[in-house]
């Protein structure tokens, strides 16, 4: 083999470009990402894992999701992605901005595409939520910068994820779970709902048949997937030929997650059990007079 083959910056571009989009979630929500991946981005080959052994996560601390996101993250990077996609707000809401400074590579939140779409249709903006993304203030804080005269009001919806994820979708009782949810936000008669969570477009006739016709839904896995769009054409990591099938990893159970991903991508994937690397917490440097 010619050495200088394996130093062409041109083949190294083809092969870093080849490489696959990390995605992660909790659990099944991420597949609502993965499904506009594949519309938006239809050459894009794609790592998915669910973290679904520890979730739900809406209810863990900051430590906890911080600690899981870098664990996630050290084992993507091991698997050679170029970009990863936080398919979980919790996750965007408390870990994003850390781990940014900490792995070279891009990292997305779908926090801000979903705010900024949601500022763009709407003056009275609702968020539904895992109770630690409301308690985050993350969506309030995207949207007040954009726009200080919108009006937002969040409710933590804790009890969504586990629902979504016993494959409860059509019961009664979840229709009933939504309605309770939904009241506050609807008699402050808002005209946008963000899914602040991406576990929540599965559940999104529920919420059409509860909210009136003319307030706007807004689902911001649409929109950080635009955004991851442009930020590969604009690093020149769009890939070109044919992708490699997805690969699915969980860190709990392969077949649980198979079973119920079935509705949401149309086939039973194969699904990998995902031993995750132990990462060690790292402290909060002190400030200093250096």
């Amino acid at each position: 083999m010619n050495s200088s083959s394996i130093l062409d910056p041109e083949s190294f571009s083809e092969e870093r470009s080849r490489a696959r989009i990390g995605i992660f979630d909790s659990g099944v929500g991420g597949l609502t990402v993965l499904r506009e991946l594949y519309r938006q981005l239809p050459c894009e080959s794609i790592l998915y894992f669910g973290d679904t052994a520890r979730l739900p996560y809406g209810t863990r601390t900051a430590g906890e999701i911080l600690q899981f996101v870098r664990e996630i993250l050290t084992w993507m990077v091991q698997q050679r992605v170029k970009m990863v996609i936080m398919a979980c707000n919790t996750s965007s809401a408390l870990a994003l901005e850390a781990v940014r400074s900490e792995f070279n590579l891009p990292i997305l939140g779908v926090i801000l595409p979903g705010a900024r779409a949601a500022v763009e249709r709407g003056r009275r903006i609702g968020v539904i939520a895992t109770p630690a993304t409301a308690a985050s203030n993350a969506y309030r804080r995207a949207i007040l910068e954009m726009d200080p005269a919108v009006a937002v009001w969040q409710v933590g919806c804790p009890a969504f994820v586990p629902l979504i994820e016993q494959g409860r979708i059509d019961d009664p009782y979840t229709c009933e779970v939504a309605r309770e949810y939904l009241a506050p936000l609807l008699q402050q008669q808002i005209d946008t709902l963000i899914y602040g969570c991406t576990h929540y477009p599965l559940l999104g006739p529920v919420f059409r048949s509860i909210v009136p016709d003319s307030v706007q839904l807004v689902d911001p896995a649409l929109h950080v997937v635009a955004a991851a769009a442009s930020e590969l054409e604009l690093l020149g990591l769009r890939n070109t030929r044919p992708p490699w099938p997805t690969r699915f990893g969980v860190s709990g159970s392969p077949q649980q997650f198979a079973q119920l991903s079935v509705q949401w991508i149309g086939h039973t994937p194969s699904v990998e059990k995902v031993s995750l690397p132990a990462t060690l917490c790292q402290p909060v440097p002190l400030e200093s007079g250096e």
